[in-house]
């Protein structure tokens, strides 16, 4: 499954790196986020509880930050596993280009997911993970609105 978008956020590209990379600000926009904990500079681990159409389950995962080129380009890979339900792993590239006082984040995403979420089908899928990623943008934007 592939992904991409662009979105304007209303922040300076330095702030909108630094919330992109606090795991408190973190917590509060990823939808279903339990819990989020920095074990390195660069990893974070995490316990989301997600419902893919009628599969509802709790992931556990971790993500790995590559941030080479920061705070203009950065990557990121992860894997989470949801018992039963199934398994995703994947990757991102970010790109933060400055828009005077805004921040245009670019993102390519690829997932490959496994178990029941991978039988209910594609479109399925993708649907829930475009909404789940308009929903961390737009709770990241009102986050960061909140911080002016």
């Amino acid at each position: 499954m592939d992904l991409s978008d662009e979105i304007l956020i209303p922040a300076p590209r330095d702030r909108v790196y630094a919330a992109l990379n606090d795991p408190d600000i973190l917590k509060e926009c990823i939808p279903g986020c339990q819990e989020l904990t920095k074990a390195s500079d660069t990893e974070l681990e995490a316990k989301v509880l997600l419902k893919v159409g009628p599969v509802k389950a709790k992931f556990s995962g971790d993500v790995t930050l590559d941030p080479a080129g920061a705070p203009e380009h950065f990557s990121l890979t992860g894997q989470g596993n949801g018992g039963a339900a199934g398994f995703a792993k994947g990757g991102a590239d970010v790109v933060l280009e400055e828009q005077g006082e805004e921040t245009l984040l670019r993102y390519t995403a690829h997932a490959d997911i496994g178990g029941k979420l991978a039988q209910l089908g594609n479109r399925v899928v993708q649907s829930t993970a475009k909404k789940l990623a308009a929903q961390f943008f737009d709770n990241l934007k009102t986050r960061l609105s909140d911080d002016v």
